[in-house]
């Protein structure tokens, strides 16, 4: 009678610790991607324009798609007006000293009556050319690279928030990888010394 008893008897079931695990392994690699995705907007936004002197900025307007939509960020690096050409794309003060910027294409380079080049240009998207001819001292740089959508974030964390915003999140998702982690190393430890672990106390 008490050898049936102690067939019938069956450890606790344990079913909800596989599920615990998988929702572990996907919000540590969640946490992981996320990682990931702070370090590369950190190198766009940050450290490749500021280790090579260009400047990120957004595309606010149509003029320039469909390869340079609304949102995309853009980075140009300081060029010198003599080595432009046909078919760059350029940023250009509106008003020289001014803030206030366009990013088209050069479609003509002629010579200044007063010396230099002026440069017209048109965007992509427009039926005619810019109404000014820019001159040289207006060119604040050549476009280098563009990231779709970026731009957008670009704005959010532009200005002061730059230099805190993208490492404090680099930083809590570091946090939490790490407390994932951990957790992970606490739960299989636990798991190992379970009763109903047939590796209980293996080596």
């Amino acid at each position: 009678m008490s050898g049936t008893e102690n067939e019938n008897t069956v450890p606790p079931p344990t079913e909800a610790r596989p599920a615990r695990g998988l929702w572990h392994s996907i919000g540590l690699a969640l946490s992981g991607a996320l990682l990931l995705l702070v370090i590369a907007l950190a190198v766009l936004l940050i450290v490749v324009p500021k280790a090579t002197g260009g400047q990120p900025l957004t595309v606010l307007t149509s003029s320039m798609e469909p390869r340079l939509p609304p949102g995309t960020l853009i980075v140009v690096r300081p060029v010198d007006p003599s080595d432009l050409r046909i078919g760059d794309v350029v940023t250009y003060q509106i008003r020289s000293g001014q803030p206030g910027v366009i990013t088209h294409r050069v479609i003509a380079i002629a010579s200044a009556s007063t010396g230099g080049r002026t440069f017209t240009l048109k965007g992509d998207n427009n039926s005619d050319p810019d109404a000014e001819q820019v001159r040289e001292e207006q060119v604040r740089g050549r476009l280098w690279y563009s990231v779709p959508l970026i731009g957008y974030l670009n704005n959010v964390i532009g200005g002061a928030n730059r230099a805190w915003v993208v490492p404090g999140a680099a930083v809590l998702l570091l946090a939490y990888a790490g407390y994932m982690i951990a957790g992970g190393v606490v739960g299989a430890v636990k798991n190992r010394r379970s009763p109903g672990n047939p590796d209980r106390g293996r080596l």
